[in-house]
């Protein structure tokens, strides 16, 4: 008998003794054990979440389990956005080169995915997990380590955790390129429409529209800085409030491209012009910027690139030597088209 017999003999005894003592330590049988490690229906979340734990304090960790499915699974909250087609582009185009499908899954908030999800992933068993949102929980993060399956998070609506992959952009810097380019413009009363308050980009964005206004020496309006979704349907609405004010801004920095299309709405139906009576500048240069009219003035967020990053991270996550940064902010750059115009 070869070495190397001898030494996957080893390892699978070791294995079952592992699981025996996880089954004799959860008070079930063997079976049940498998049913959790293998995400199938028939156990309760008390029994599942009690197996989960045992496994995670043992060290267990599945041989060969990334190797079973040639698949990158992406998950998302939202799938019908055009943001989420620009994700789904760089993800797919990763996986092509590397042999592998995408499978694409919706599910929970933009703050984690929902419990359902989980069963199904151990099911499937990828090769990697890319998730569009800001976390996951401990146990759901306990589960995929558990199975040897590596995740990435892309873009992260909030603060991940130090132990948490994640590949993200330079949003200050992004808000203070829109900023500054409308004060070179000779604008003053620059408003901002945000995106969530829960979301560290949109907080970041925000840092950077009041940094660039503090740098310039101009005095921020409360009044022009105002909440929403990154929705075009927010963009219409908060466009609204900022154009009816007694002293209107004369440029608005929206958080989205969406919410910017929502903007040149608002400001049709009052019968202003863009750029002619406002110029508007947008965030994320997706592909219907350059379309509409006039073309959309943008903050460019390599979301494409970030989703090809994060897919080859998530890959080489499974080699004998993974890369040391965990954490990659991609740089953001400001394209000018014709929603802007200098005030002199």
């Amino acid at each position: 008998m070869s070495l190397e017999t001898l030494e996957d003999a080893a390892s699978t005894r070791a294995t079952r003794a592992t699981l025996a003592r996880v089954a004799a330590e959860a008070s079930v049988s063997m079976s049940t054990v498998s049913k959790v490690l293998n995400g199938r229906n028939g156990v309760s979340d008390a029994t599942r979440s009690r197996v989960e734990v045992l496994l995670h304090s043992h060290g267990y960790n599945r041989r060969g389990a990334t190797q079973t499915a040639p698949l990158v699974e992406l998950v998302f909250s939202e799938l019908d956005t055009a943001w989420s087609i620009e994700i789904i582009r760089g993800v797919e185009r990763v996986a092509r080169e590397n042999g592998m499908s995408v499978v694409l899954t919706e599910s929970g908030d933009r703050h984690s995915p929902g419990p359902e999800w989980i069963d199904g992933v151990m099911q499937r068993r990828p090769s990697g997990v890319i998730l569009v949102f800001s976390d996951l929980s401990t146990a759901h993060k306990k589960q995929l380590r558990t199975r040897n399956i590596p995740f990435v998070v892309v873009d992260p609506a909030g603060d991940p955790a130090p132990d948490v992959p994640s590949i993200g952009s330079a949003n200050w810097s992004g808000g203070v390129l829109a900023t500054r380019h409308l004060i070179d413009m000779g604008h003053r009363d620059i408003a901002m429409i945000t995106g969530p308050d829960d979301m560290m980009c949109s907080r970041a964005r925000l840092s950077g529209y009041r940094s660039a206004l503090e740098a310039a020496g101009i005095p921020i309006r409360p009044e022009l800085i105002v909440g929403g979704q990154f929705h075009r349907e927010d963009g219409v609405e908060r466009g609204r409030e900022l154009l009816s004010l007694p002293n209107p801004p004369t440029a608005i920095f929206a958080g989205s491209d969406l919410q910017a299309l929502g903007v040149y709405e608002a400001a049709r139906a009052r019968g202003l012009t863009i750029p002619g009576d406002l110029s508007v500048v947008g965030y994320d240069d997706l592909q219907i910027a350059e379309w509409v009219g006039p073309p959309l003035t943008t903050v460019r967020q390599p979301l494409t690139e970030m989703a090809e990053q994060a897919t080859r991270l998530v890959l080489r996550m499974n080699d004998a030597d993974p890369p040391k940064s965990m954490r990659i902010d991609l740089a953001t750059s400001l394209v000018v088209r014709s929603s802007t115009r200098s005030l002199a």
